[in-house]
């Protein structure tokens, strides 16, 4: 199964930058046009949030965002008929990311059904255990040619690690930290984390996240990976600086020049 992440990693070793936000924020309408301006800004991959009310991993910002959309009218529903027109104007890999629960009242091989029909390459769904993956979600992804993306925590043991890391397809999510998104401000303080995981020799590429947020973290993290993601960031950015094609290119110039 090959689709735009795994050409992505074929071709780009190192110092790949996702960015996340959440879909339908600030406003409702705001999801391609952020889509669009996120990839003319040089960035190689998205993560694409779809609101859910109790978003457990997510910090104040993301958990802020995710309201907000949803008082919007945000839904997978609207989100599917907004992104009918993503792959006429974007080119790089898209992510979904977000909660079970949501797709379980959506139905579950409907949403991987959907993702496919509109241009998404993978998902990332940080609730569902991974025998819950193999037995409901694995042969349906197959199907459909959607990557699952798993993630690890410095908590994760060996064992686990190698067995997240068959079941993955497409790149491991290397959580930098066991909090919530945006806050782990000492990325320093998991170098012997990131060093363990580098020498597995994981069959997979890797991105770290959680409380990459400049330059410097940025660069720290990809150093012990292919890459890495920001997300609180880059929503606290909207949030400030609004949604203009020469604020998202300034915030992206910022990270990785």
């Amino acid at each position: 199964m090959t689709n735009r992440i795994h050409e992505l990693f074929q071709r780009k070793k190192e110092n790949v930058l996702s960015i996340y936000f959440t879909a339908g924020f600030p406003q409702r309408e705001d999801t391609l046009p952020i889509l669009q301006r996120v990839e003319e800004a040089g960035v190689d991959m998205i993560e694409l949030g779809f609101p859910f009310s109790d978003p457990l991993a997510d910090g104040p910002v993301i958990q802020q965002s995710s309201q907000r959309a949803i008082s919007n009218g945000m839904n997978l529903t609207v989100l599917f008929e907004q992104l009918k027109a993503l792959r006429k104007k974007v080119t790089i890999p898209v992510i979904m990311m977000g909660y079970l629960n949501p797709v379980l009242q959506y139905g579950e091989e409907a949403f991987i059904e959907k993702c496919s029909e509109v241009g998404i390459d993978g998902v990332i769904i940080p609730d569902m255990p991974l025998d819950y993956y193999q037995s409901q979600w694995k042969e349906n992804c197959r199907k459909y040619s959607l990557s699952n993306i798993l993630l690890i925590t410095p908590q994760t043991t060996e064992n686990r690690i190698r067995e997240i890391d068959e079941n993955t397809n497409g790149f491991i999510y290397m959580v930098s930290s066991n909090s919530i998104t945006g806050s782990n401000k000492h990325l320093d303080m998991q170098t012997d984390y990131f060093q363990r995981i580098r020498s597995m020799k994981l069959i997979n590429p890797i991105l770290a996240g959680f409380g990459i947020y400049d330059k410097s973290s940025f660069e720290h993290a990809s150093k012990y990976s292919n890459g890495a993601i920001i997300g609180s960031a880059f929503i606290r950015h909207l949030s400030i600086s609004g949604t203009s094609e020469t604020s998202i290119h300034q915030f992206v110039k910022n990270i990785r020049p």
